[in-house]
């Protein structure tokens, strides 16, 4: 093949290019009228008109002219369709294009052909120029900013009417809005790389690609939706200065805001304008046409803050399927001010009043909307608008400090679940099985006829109580560790009717709730007092425990589920805190057949696999983890040599999962260890309290299929 045949190959495609991109504004004219396209709503706004000739001036401007013996297509329109180019002279004031009638839509269309066909001619030279090239891709990217433009420009035009008139029978978008999935993401920060400097197209404002320190951070998954802003406003968001910048309640006195744009409440409820007409306000779907006072007022109101431009940035590089809707919904307010990055330089020439001579008082917005043309949005596109601005299809997704976040639950958990996932092999705390769809299910559990430790210790637990209650001694404080549902607890306070207080320990904050108001209600003369937390770490008893003899209880043999050093560290621990003279309930499943533990570990109606899988329901809720929870099966093995039984949840394909700012792969057949249930003998139990600084004083052991109580002193 030779030159001349490459050159034409490229011409073909440049052309290609150009006719498929300039054709859809024209399409999206199509539908409308001549009035609809000469009207203009709003100084911010152009006319329909002046977008589809303004389009083709850039191209006759910005290359056509500079050709030798140029000929415009109409001198006059040079200054009609001039939009801020000061080297080009004379311009209309934008608060004045809808006043020119003239030309007319039919002529503006005729010179948009022309321009068209000039330009197919000169890309059909195939110029090689590296500056004209720029030029030409420049052009393309710029109509297609106007395409979104225009679809903006016709919305508010639409919103004006009292006939709420529909631009379009749907509104024009390429796909649908992608799902709320909930939680957020977590990422470490450090110095991350920011802005251009790939290879292909950028505008000059996206460079040049420099490093940024980047503290931890979190972001949401999901944009701000209308449901989370109808809260804002019924909490009095718009009436309260608190959360507003200076700047922005001012705006807000002096426009009247009650509402994003477009929104009206009458007697229907609350309604919203769109491309296809009004429609009532959709509780599910991302809030749009809120300014940045707006944003930066609703991220105050939810004790959260925006993003920066660099996280936003850092967050889609690293995982571009972290956020839902990053793309393609709404553009992103950020809490960064349009300037320019350290070492930007604009593009030379005219265009460099392309970007550069904005940057001052506006605000940067990353991401696209359902309006973006395809193929437009880039991960360092900048878009800008002035805060008070808000016809602009924008909304709102939030961010927060991790340091902030230290002592909420979810981060430990997410730090847990992160370090156990690092592992070879993969592991999980079983402490984070117990949120409260957790909680209910063990309790499921507890029911099955497999499930034989619940039964089995209750009726154990129901002949040793009235003896042993009676070492308690008066004023006794029962301390429950991981309480649960506290259903065992009731066999202990009715065979210890003169305990003086109660305080059950459990991670889960729902199910300690419920155990509470239950005991409370059902032994009202019984001091409770609840503590949420990690019964691994629990320091000191609250002051309304009293100061009774401490009696421990720990049913369940969820000690089992400690590694032995664990065991050891917690019974040291309980002996601390409990101090001198205290008691120690201990439950403790004991060795038996293997088909007998199997069975109670994985459930003919499969309770126990939901159970074991709710972790990765957790995990995608709290932690905005993106685990495909089918895809992982629920598996129950009896580990002889550790004489414990072990619940995995294994992966049947391979896979990457994503959270807390990183990746996690899975091989087929690949598990994660989520328990250990240790089964003991007497022997056993009693080596682990002698190594734990106790004494066994009792051992009573149940009917087949056994378990065992051992009552520990101090």
């Amino acid at each position: 093949m030779n030159a001349h045949s490459q050159i034409r190959t490229s011409a073909d495609r440049d052309i290609d290019l150009y006719r498929t991109l300039r054709a859809r504004m024209p399409e999206l004219a199509k539908g409308l009228s001549a009035e609809d396209l000469a009207a203009q709503s709003m100084p911010d706004c152009s006319p329909g008109k002046w977008h589809l000739a303004h389009t083709s001036w850039f191209f006759e401007a910005m290359i056509l002219s500079q050709e030798a013996g140029y000929r415009p297509v109409d001198p006059r329109w040079q200054t009609l369709f001039n939009s801020y180019y000061e080297a080009l002279g004379e311009r209309v004031e934008r608060p004045d294009r809808g006043l020119m009638t003239r030309p007319s839509l039919d002529e503006v269309l005729a010179y948009r052909r022309e321009i068209d066909h000039r330009m197919i001619a000169w890309l059909g030279q195939g110029t090689a120029d590296a500056r004209a090239r720029y030029l030409f891709t420049l052009g393309l990217n710029h109509d297609q900013q106007h395409q979104e433009l225009f679809l903006m420009d016709v919305l508010n035009l639409m919103s004006r009417s009292p006939l709420d008139p529909r631009a379009y029978e749907a509104e024009p978008r390429a796909g649908a809005v992608e799902p709320a999935r909930g939680g957020g993401m977590r990422f470490e920060g450090g110095l991350v790389e920011v802005g251009h400097g790939e290879a292909g197209f950028a505008f000059d404002n996206e460079g040049p690609e420099h490093r940024q320190w980047l503290e931890p951070f979190a972001l949401d998954r999901d944009l701000v939706s209308n449901g989370d802003w109808l809260s804002f406003i019924e909490d009095g968001g718009y009436a309260r200065p608190e959360l507003w910048l200076s700047d922005g309640w001012a705006t807000v006195k002096a426009e009247g805001w009650t509402a994003p744009l477009y929104w009206r409440c009458d007697e229907g409820g609350w309604s919203v304008m769109s491309l296809s007409g009004r429609g009532p306000v959709d509780p599910a779907q991302p809030v749009r046409h809120v300014s940045f006072y707006e944003a930066d007022a609703y991220a105050r109101w939810a004790g959260r803050r925006l993003p920066t431009e660099a996280e936003w940035e850092h967050a889609v590089r690293f995982d571009p399927d972290a956020l839902t809707n990053a793309f393609g919904e709404v553009w992103q307010w950020t809490a960064s001010s349009y300037a320019p990055y350290a070492g930007f330089r604009p593009t030379e020439g005219t265009a460099s009043e392309y970007n550069g001579k904005f940057m001052a008082n506006q605000m940067v917005l990353r991401g696209s909307s359902f309006a973006t043309p395809e193929g437009h949005a880039r991960v360092t596109y900048r878009n800008f608008f002035y805060p008070q601005q808000r016809w602009a299809f924008a909304g709102v997704r939030l961010a927060s400090d991790v340091e902030a976040a230290k002592d909420d639950p979810a981060s430990e958990f997410g730090a847990d679940m992160a370090a156990g996932l690092s592992r070879t092999p993969k592991v999980a705390s079983p402490k984070w099985f117990y949120d409260a769809e957790g909680s209910a299910l063990f309790e499921d559990i507890t029911r099955l006829p497999e499930y034989y430790p619940t039964r089995q210790e209750a009726a154990l637990l129901r002949d040793v109580a009235p003896d042993w209650a009676e070492r308690f001694g008066p004023g006794a404080v029962l301390v429950e560790y991981g309480s649960g549902a506290s259903e065992k607890t009731r066999i202990v306070l009715d065979a210890a009717s003169d305990l003086s207080a109660y305080v059950p320990i459990d991670i889960s904050p729902d199910a300690l709730d419920a155990a509470t108001a239950r005991i409370g209600e059902a032994y009202p003369r019984l001091a409770v007092a609840p503590m949420v937390g990690d019964f691994m770490a629990v320091d000191d008893l609250p002051e309304a425990a009293g100061p009774g003899r401490r009696i421990g209880f720990f049913p369940g043999s969820t000690i089992g589920n400690l590694d032995p050093d664990d065991a050891v560290a917690f019974l040291k621990a309980a002996r601390r805190l409990l101090g001198e003279g205290a008691l120690f309930v201990l439950g403790v499943d004991l060795v038996k057949a293997p088909e007998t533990l199997i069975a109670a570990y994985d459930d003919a109606q499969g309770v126990t696999a939901a159970f074991n899988r709710n972790l990765l329901v957790r995990a995608n809720r709290e932690l905005g983890a993106d685990f495909d929870v089918d895809a992982f099966a629920h598996r129950a093995v009896w580990n002889p040599e550790a004489s414990r039984m072990e619940m995995h949840l294994e992966a049947t394909r391979d896979m990457v999962v994503r959270f807390e700012g990183q990746r996690f792969s899975f091989a087929r057949s690949e598990t994660i260890h989520t328990e250990s249930s240790r089964k003991f003998t007497e022997a056993s139990v009693r080596e682990m309290a002698t190594l734990a600084g106790w004494r066994v004083a009792d051992f009573r052991v149940g009917p087949a299929p056994s378990v065992a109580l051992a009552l520990l002193e101090g």
